[in-house]
């Protein structure tokens, strides 16, 4: 993959050389000359720990690096969505005696 094709945010897929055994997919963080700095967010759990030792960050060479499959990325970003609900919350009125303590 070129420099100019590579953008941050990008979800990639990519191999490294040295730490991981297995491919793995990463969002682009940074853009050096000849490289580019991911955060490591789906790969093998045979790499588990050296993921984790690596704080789920690594720089990849872009020769290393190629898109993504469209399936993969909708896969994960399914996993990324929470059912968590945000609702407002109504102000409780305050009593008497609570005016009275903010009184004091």
């Amino acid at each position: 993959m070129k420099k100019t094709e590579v953008k941050i945010d990008d979800i990639l897929s990519a191999k490294s050389e040295e730490e991981l055994t297995k491919p793995f997919l990463g969002k682009v963080e940074k853009i050096y000359e000849n490289s580019a700095l991911l955060k490591i967010i789906d790969f093998d759990e045979a790499d588990e720990t050296a993921v984790s030792d690596l704080n789920e960050k690594i720089v990849v060479n872009f020769k290393n690096l190629k898109a993504a499959p469209k399936r993969k990325i909708k896969e994960i970003q399914a996993k990324a969505k929470s059912d968590v609900k945000v609702e407002k919350i109504a102000k409780a009125k305050k009593t008497t005696d609570d005016a009275d303590k903010e009184s004091k």
